[in-house]
């Protein structure tokens, strides 16, 4: 019995597929044509149901609660200013000016956080608007964006000569998408210089503290401090300015934001950026982590500045985490004597 030789690898050329819009062209099975469907061929879209609005019944408790909660206290004071009053009638006024003043305290304080939410609901209207008039190209919705966006920094001295150079040069173009890119280079770079050198110097500083602290809880907590103190100054540069209500909201969205996009991710894609960069044989343990805290806070102060920034990203560059990583791997290059920058 004599064995075949084997096989020898050859090469041979596949004819290519013939287009052809007739359904009915015979064809033979090794040399099937794409067949063309008309759009009246195609299956009517499926219309998803509306989802039905549920009621929030943890609105309605807490709302509740706060009701019986204020209508409790204020009967508490009025009791409390009535035995006053009985005692001494001096005691009794001295308790009405002091609730007095506790209500007019009240009363700033909500206008402020009112005042901070509405601010902060504007800003993200704004990028919302900017962001549907870059896509479609429209000019006229462009223009009104930019004199929203020009109305916003009207009392900042430092957007005085942008706003100008935006006044002078809007009637000259047309496209809406150049026009807010227009309005991003005049009104927003410096706001994006100082946003990117913030978010710089706070990652530097918890790149540095977290490496000499001895404690893991000491280096959680002051990442958290420094993050959430970050994202307070970034809201308030870009003209958020939020109280407590409006920092609680805007933090919320940042860490939504994170989720989204991914930015909480630490780890492969952070190990590979670390390692892309050469750094990880030149580190020594403590450093880092702290490089990795510091690294994880310009997560945080990116995602805070495409959250507070009024307009998208559209004609100027977006910060990129490489860019912070380079500076941040600086601070090992001075470890051999030199004090880090912070």
């Amino acid at each position: 019995m004599t064995s075949e030789p084997p096989r020898r690898p050859a090469a041979f050329r596949l004819d290519a597929a013939r287009v052809t819009d007739d359904p009915e062209a015979a064809v033979r099975p090794s040399d099937r044509p794409v067949v063309l469907r008309e759009p009246d061929d195609l299956p009517p879209p499926v219309e998803l149901p509306r989802p039905r609005r549920r009621i929030r019944w943890a609105d309605i408790l807490f709302s509740g609660l706060g009701v019986l909660v204020t209508l409790g206290i204020g009967l508490a004071i009025d009791r409390l200013i009535r035995d006053l009053f009985e005692r001494y009638e001096w005691l009794g006024w001295v308790g009405v000016v002091a609730a007095a003043a506790a209500l007019i305290a009240v009363i700033a304080i909500a206008t402020r956080e009112i005042a901070g939410l509405t601010r902060l609901r504007h800003i993200n209207r704004l990028r919302d608007d900017a962001a549907a008039a870059a896509r479609r190209d429209d000019g006229k919705a462009a223009r009104a964006v930019i004199r929203d966006l020009a109305d916003l920094y009207k009392d900042r001295p430092e957007t005085a000569k942008g706003r100008a150079g935006l006044a002078a040069h809007a009637q000259e173009i047309i496209d809406g998408r150049d026009l807010i890119g227009l309005a991003e280079h005049e009104l927003l770079a410096a706001f994006d210089t100082a946003a990117k050198s913030l978010v710089l110097s706070t990652a530097k500083r918890v790149t540095v503290v977290t490496a000499i602290s001895p404690r893991a809880a000491v280096d959680v907590l002051f990442v958290l401090i420094s993050a959430l103190r970050l994202i307070r100054q970034l809201g308030q540069l870009y003209g958020g300015r939020p109280g407590t209500l409006g920092f609680l909201r805007l933090a919320r969205t940042v860490i939504a934001h994170l989720a989204v996009t991914g930015g909480m991710a630490a780890g492969d894609s952070l190990v590979q950026q670390i390692l892309g960069h050469g750094i990880a044989a030149r580190l020594s343990a403590r450093l880092g982590e702290g490089v990795i805290n510091g690294i994880l806070t310009a997560r945080v102060g990116i995602a805070a500045i495409d959250v507070c920034r009024p307009l998208p990203f559209i004609a100027e560059k977006p910060p990129a985490m490489a860019d912070f990583i380079a500076e941040l791997t600086k601070l090992n290059a001075g470890k051999g004597g030199k004090k880090p920058e912070v």
